[in-house]
């Protein structure tokens, strides 16, 4: 059960290939379909604005020739004389009329009336009533307006034998007297004329009054239908659009008639067509997501098998199985890294076997080194033995080089690496005395040792060959002869300077720091002391050589760093 549950590298390479496939192609996809929306609904709002456009220059068109025909109208002495109730000859009015109207009688009716609201005149048949109240409706109307031309809507849209939109004008005569009206009525026959190709078959034309109320309409039953929806979306604010609906609306305004021309679309994509979208859109993902899959599985089991190699391989080299071996099968990086376990493999067992055997010589050279140290003990049994045989015969000379002797031994065979500073200088006494015994007592010899410094630890035996190589090389042919060992501590390094009043050193070595390099087969003494320090403290510490004042005697200095001896080893 823990297995199952720990996360394992091969499903998250094959969720990555899966991710990385199929986000992109949904994403992309939901993209296209959203943008080829978007760009249709765009294109059929650009073609309603364009019709709107088409429909609208139609109508300027038809209404400033019904602009023009007032114009005309105005002043004309046979149509004041006329319409004032002088006698005049109805055919000259009413070529005067037809002359005035012109191209404009294809799609409206032209009446003129008196000042009582009495008909006169007309550019079709007589209308059905020939008197119109003029204090109020279309007459009171274009009296308020004076000259300009003033349209109302009709009340009844689907009354296709009144006139849907009538706009009158004041006439005047040439003093500017009024005279009576004229009258133009727009049929439901002159606007389908009018309009009729200029809104596309598929699309709906509605002409709404100012008061958003039906006023032409091919099918004027959706007139009614369609004015009072639209008029309660436009006071609640809402948008005219309802994509529930299933169509597409385009407004605009025409400021010469004062009507709302609506354009009602089909929506480009209805329901159906989404959802058949939509459904071929979910069959051809499915059939991307079982491709992704398949290609996801196929690519993460090649990419897994090499690291399921290498992890297998790994915990037979844990359980110390060094003789597995990884064949690289392929030629990239995951063959390459096959190859490097392997060779990893093959120098983990040569250092195996390395380590084997060093081992075996480690156990011999300690046997060896054990059976060494037997001599010495012999030795150091012997000297004491020496040493008793002088005090018997009373040869004291003997008995002191044979108890110095024997310490010095004993001091060297001891298995620690460190001595304090204080057991050091005494060993060097002991020495000391040997020497001056062989020499006849031909030199001095003083410690200048702080008691401070009685603690440090240094490694054994590193002072005896500095006052040994300064008694025989430094004093040789000096009479009066001195050795003087001096300690010092300056910025946590310990200074311990050996300097004799001797012949002084050779130029080559008296140059500061020693260097090993130039006279190790001369000076073995200096050289292993140098390589000592250096092996334990680092390259900063060592020998450092040089003459005393006018090159009086040799100044050998042991420099190394401060450690007490309740501080350890450093």
């Amino acid at each position: 059960m823990r297995r199952a549950a720990r996360p394992s590298f091969r499903r998250r390479l094959f969720a990555g290939f899966l991710a990385s496939s199929l986000i992109p192609l949904l994403a992309c996809s939901a993209l296209m379909l959203q943008v080829f929306r978007l760009r249709m609904a765009a294109e059929a709002e650009r073609e309603m604005v364009e019709q709107l456009d088409a429909v609208s220059r139609a109508m300027d068109t038809v209404f400033g020739a019904f602009s023009q025909t007032a114009a005309r109208l105005q002043g004309n002495p046979i149509v004041a004389e006329a319409l004032a109730g002088r006698a005049e000859e109805d055919t000259l009015v009413n070529s005067e009329l037809f002359s005035a109207a012109g191209e404009a009688r294809r799609y409206a009716g032209f009446d003129l009336y008196d000042l009582q609201g009495r008909w006169r005149y007309s550019t079709q048949q007589a209308p059905g009533e020939q008197t119109l109240p003029t204090g109020w409706g279309v007459l009171h109307a274009a009296a308020e307006r004076g000259e300009a031309l003033r349209f109302v809507a009709c009340e009844d849209v689907t009354d296709t034998a009144s006139p849907l939109l009538q706009g009158a004008a004041l006439l005047t005569d040439g003093m500017g007297r009024r005279c009576g009206y004229l009258l133009i009525s727009v049929h439901y026959a002159g606007f389908r004329q009018l309009l009729e190709g200029k809104y596309g078959a598929q699309n709906q034309l509605v002409l709404l009054s100012p008061y958003w109320r039906p006023v032409y309409c091919v099918q004027p039953s959706l007139a009614d239908a369609l004015a009072p929806r639209l008029r309660s979306r436009l006071l609640a604010g809402q948008e005219l659009n309802d994509p529930a609906e299933g169509y597409l609306y385009a407004v605009s305004r025409h400021d010469a008639s004062g009507l709302c021309l609506v354009l009602r679309r089909p929506q480009v994509f209805t329901g159906e067509t989404v959802r058949i979208l939509y459904t071929v859109s979910l069959g051809c993902a499915v059939v991307c997501v079982a491709v992704s899959v398949l290609m996801s599985l196929t690519l993460s089991r090649q990419m897994y098998r090499p690291i399921r190699r290498l992890r297998q391989g790994i915990g037979e080299v844990g359980r110390d199985n060094l003789d597995v071996y990884v064949p690289p099968e392929r030629g990239d990086e995951l063959g390459e890294l096959s190859q490097q376990f392997n060779g990893m493999v093959e120098a983990l067992r040569r250092n195996r076997e390395e380590l084997v055997e060093n081992q075996r010589e480690l156990n011999q050279a300690q046997i060896r080194m054990l059976q060494a140290q037997l001599n010495p003990h012999f030795l150091c049994n012997t000297l004491d033995t020496m040493k008793w045989i002088s005090k018997i015969n009373k040869v004291p000379q003997v008995a002191v080089m044979s108890t110095n002797l024997a310490d010095i031994l004993r001091f060297c065979i001891s298995p620690a690496e460190f001595t304090t500073l204080r057991r050091e200088a005494e060993i060097l006494e002991r020495y000391i005395e040997i020497q001056k015994i062989r020499m006849s007592g031909s030199f001095t010899f003083s410690v200048d040792l702080p008691g401070a410094l009685d603690d440090c630890l240094i490694p054994k035996m590193i002072l005896q060959p500095l006052v040994e190589n300064a008694i025989l090389h430094g004093l040789e042919g000096v009479e009066n002869g001195a050795v003087r060992v001096a300690a010092r501590e300056a910025e946590g390094m310990l200074r311990i300077t050996v300097r004799d009043n001797g012949a002084g050193l050779p130029p080559e070595l008296a140059a500061g720091r020693y260097r090993r390099g130039a006279s190790a087969g001369h000076h073995l003494g200096l050289y292993n002391v140098d390589t000592i320090l250096t092996k334990y403290y680092g390259d900063g510490c060592g020998l450092f050589l040089e003459n005393g004042p006018e090159g009086a005697g040799a100044v050998v200095t042991a420099v190394l760093p401060v450690n007490r001896e309740k501080e350890g080893k450093c």
